[in-house]
């Protein structure tokens, strides 16, 4: 059972797809910059979409509110990928 200050490393992978809603991902990323180990984005333009990867680290609670929150962004998809790997804060 996971402790409520238990972290855990994770990656989330996003796909814009509508350029609209960069500003607000961008604000919420920057929101969130705490529990940001890396950031890397590749642009497609042949598909006109962007593919960026966030690696955290935080509670599980934290991660799901991020991925939940870029999300809801209007033409944005995202995955998470949980490790085992766990700390206490």
């Amino acid at each position: 059972m996971e402790e409520k200050n238990e972290t855990r490393i994770a990656v989330i992978g996003i796909i814009v797809e509508n350029r609209e809603s960069v500003d607000k991902l961008n604000s919420i990323l920057h929101e969130y910059r705490h529990i940001i180990i890396g950031r890397m984005g590749l642009p497609y333009k042949e598909r006109n979409i962007s593919i960026i990867s966030i690696a955290v680290d935080a509670t599980q609670d934290v991660i799901s509110a991020l991925s939940g929150k870029i999300g809801n962004l209007p033409g944005v998809s995202t995955k998470t990928a949980l490790s085992n790997v766990t700390s206490h804060e």
